[in-house]
């Protein structure tokens, strides 16, 4: 698969506070990407403000092929939380809020491109928008940590499953999927804009202190764990909801010019047919899979960490629970996978 895919030029607004600026010129440097069999090799680039985008070599298969979405299903997506209900959830929802917070802070969002507070994951209106380029800004960071619970998730639960002698009641595969579909929306923006190093220590700090944390975590609680994800993927649902609005009012008009085309490493992924490979539809793909990650952790939380089996492994469970996960954000009650013992 090759085409000659455009550049575009974004303007960026003046941030709030003076370390954003830094922030904002260290971040996006005049680079440019090219996907290799899932490997990213930068290049420098003269254009002053340009985001590159080439073609994919699809050399290597999928691991996990999407199959897409139907367009009713991601229509469906709305942004939704699930009320604490225990001391657990309560904690996860917590921290959930500092997680949010510390990306506002690093990704230069001023108060007046806030959301409501009272409200923050259903409500979806600001002051002012954000550009283009502080969407590709925060969509990078997301993306780069949202990769790693399903990875420790699903490599402790691999070990417990080798040290026990035991199944993992079909855990493992939909937990390793997820991260591995995290990443491929991370690979996809990375096609679009590279980040600077100072973005890339960042995002370096970030996640060592994620990964660490999440794996001490999941060893003292999944159940916690699962339900923090699940409040973080309701994150991901607001942000990418926001982020449609904005484009459909006419505010990132960068995005919705005729010029514009997305990376083919997202047409490949999500079979993106023609009329469809729009910034539009792009993101209401990725804003599904985040609804489906909602409503698996969600219903994860929910069961037994030690006995009850995986309810989205079923025959051609793929698409089934990705669309039946995405039309449940606050995930199925434990009775309502399958009867209790």
């Amino acid at each position: 698969m090759s085409s000659s895919l455009k550049s575009h030029s974004f303007q960026a607004s003046r941030p709030q506070f003076l370390w954003a600026i830094a922030i904002r010129h260290a971040a996006f440097p005049r680079r440019h990407a090219h996907l290799l069999h899932d490997t990213v090799v930068v290049t420098l680039k003269p254009s002053a403000h340009a985001v590159g985008q080439t073609e994919f070599v699809g050399g290597i298969p999928l691991t996990w092929p999407h199959g897409g979405w139907r367009e009713n299903i991601i229509l469906e997506v709305t942004p939704s939380h699930r009320k604490p209900r225990n001391a657990g959830d309560r904690l996860a929802w917590r921290v959930t809020r500092i997680c949010r917070w510390a990306m506002d802070l690093v990704t230069g969002m001023g108060p007046e491109q806030k959301v409501d507070s009272k409200h923050p994951t259903t409500a979806t209106r600001a002051i002012k928008p954000l550009t283009e380029s502080q969407w590709l800004m925060r969509f990078i960071f997301l993306e780069s940590i949202a990769g790693v619970p399903g990875m420790v998730a699903g490599t402790l639960r691999h070990l417990h499953s080798i040290r026990r002698l035991k199944h993992d009641q079909g855990w493992i595969k939909t937990l390793l999927e997820e991260s591995y579909n995290e990443r491929m929306h991370l690979l996809t923006f990375l096609d679009m804009c590279k980040p600077g190093w100072l973005m890339r220590c960042m995002i370096f700090a970030a996640q060592g202190v994620f990964y660490n944390t999440m794996f001490f975590s999941y060893l003292v609680s999944p159940r916690v764990c699962h339900r923090f994800v699940g409040y973080l993927e309701e994150e991901a649902v607001h942000t990418y909801t926001r982020c449609l609005q904005e484009m459909d009012s006419g505010l990132l008009p960068g995005w919705t010019g005729p010029g514009f085309k997305i990376p083919d490493i997202a047409v490949q992924y999500w079979g993106l047919q023609e009329g469809r490979r729009t910034m539009r539809h792009l993101i209401l793909s990725i804003r599904a899979d985040e609804a489906s990650h909602r409503g698996v952790n969600h219903t994860l939380g929910n069961l037994d960490q030690d006995s009850d089996p995986n309810p989205f492994v079923q025959e051609g469970f793929r698409s089934r629970h990705m669309e039946l996960a995405a039309t449940k954000p606050t995930g199925l009650e434990r009775g309502e996978t399958f009867k209790s013992k």
